[in-house]
C-alpha cells in the first residue's frame, strides 16, 4: 500500500491535535489554565489540621470560586496551621466573623477552603482574620476512631 504526502500531513495534524488536546486538559486539571493576576486582597485564617490542602485550592461561598489559597505556613505562636487566602476585590463583603471549613470534593477529590459568611455588619478588610473555623477531615483518623470503638465493644 502506497502512502501519499497527503495522508501523512493529515495524520501528522491529527497526532498534533491530539496532544494538544491532553496538554490542555492536563492544563484545566492543574487549575493552571484557572490561574488569573487579578486585584485581591488577603485575608490569614488558622486551622488545626488543614490535611491535603495546598496553595492554589479554591477558596468558594456557596459552591462559587472567590479566590485561592494563596500560601500556608506554620504559626510558632498559636501551634496551627497558617493559611492566608487570596480573595478577589469582587467579593469584598465578607463580615468579620465569617466562618472557613476545608472540604473536600468529591470522596477522593481535592481539598478546598469553604467560607460561610456570618452576620456583623463590619466587613473583613485587607489583612484581616478569620476566627472560627473548621479544620480537615482526615480520613485516617475517622477509621482509626470507628476500629477503636469496634474493638472495645
Amino acid at each position: 500500500m502506497k502512502t501519499t504526502r497527503t495522508q501523512e500531513i493529515w495524520v501528522g495534524l491529527f497526532v498534533a491535535l491530539g496532544f494538544a488536546a491532553l496538554f490542555i486538559l492536563a492544563m484545566k486539571m492543574s487549575n493552571f489554565a484557572s490561574y488569573k493576576a487579578t486585584d485581591v486582597y488577603r485575608i490569614t485564617v488558622l486551622f488545626e489540621n488543614i490535611g491535603g490542602l495546598k496553595p492554589r485550592s479554591p477558596v468558594t461561598v456557596s459552591g462559587v470560586r472567590v479566590g485561592r489559597v494563596e500560601s500556608i505556613d506554620y504559626d510558632p505562636n498559636e501551634l496551627q496551621a497558617k493559611v492566608v487566602l487570596a480573595i478577589e476585590n469582587g467579593y469584598n463583603f465578607f463580615p468579620v466573623d465569617t466562618q472557613a471549613s476545608i472540604y473536600t470534593s468529591g470522596l477522593l477529590g481535592e481539598q478546598y477552603i469553604a467560607l460561610e459568611p456570618g452576620a456583623e455588619d463590619e466587613m473583613m478588610k485587607e489583612g484581616g482574620r478569620i476566627r472560627h473555623s473548621q479544620s480537615a477531615l482526615v480520613l485516617e483518623e475517622l477509621v482509626g476512631q470507628v476500629l477503636v470503638n469496634l474493638t472495645s465493644k
